[in-house]
């Protein structure tokens, strides 16, 4: 992803991090995008960046319970 991409859509690096990243890229992006930025990717999380298992894990890592559905692409 270019730098003008990355920087025209925070939600997409974002949940990026939280799929691929380390513990520490994570830390790194809270630091320095703010806490509120990265509540706010997760909840408008584009379909397909994120899997089953690290949408659970980042949902309840915020307190986000239930679990909502995951983000889905809609079909034409």
């Amino acid at each position: 992803m270019s730098p003008e991409v990355a920087s025209s859509r925070p939600e997409v690096l974002l949940c990026q991090v939280m799929q691929l990243g380390t513990w520490e890229d994570f830390r790194l992006a809270r630091e320095l995008f703010g806490e509120a930025a990265i509540k706010d990717a997760l909840l408008h999380a584009p379909p397909g960046i994120l899997d089953k298992r690290s949408w659970n894990f980042w949902n309840l890592f915020y307190g986000s319970v239930p679990i909502p559905p995951m983000p889905v692409r809609p079909l034409p």
